[in-house]
């Protein structure tokens, strides 16, 4: 892992916590800890998901229609990193 992936996440980070309008947990979200739900600090809903998905849309440019893929996508944040980079715009 280098910085430019650590920095991407700490961005994403912030994006997500911010289009859904919440605290990062106690002592910090994990990258691989799951946003939905039985165990989620997060506890995020479908509403969550869809604001998270238009926010990606609108910051990078990536549409995420309701699909298994963007379900897949959206459970913790190296799932969404990893989503992002393979289809971001160049």
């Amino acid at each position: 892992m280098n910085d430019n992936d650590t920095a991407f996440r700490d961005e994403l980070k912030a994006l997500i916590l911010a289009a859904v309008d919440k605290d990062e947990p106690a002592g910090g979200l994990r990258d691989d800890e799951p946003w939905f739900g039985p165990g989620s600090r997060l506890e995020l809903d479908s509403l969550d998901a869809l604001q998270i998905s238009m926010a990606i849309q609108k910051k990078y440019g990536v549409r995420m229609p309701d699909s298994k893929e963007t379900r897949r996508a959206l459970v913790s944040l190296l799932a969404l990193a990893e989503h992002l980079r393979k289809h971001r715009p160049a």
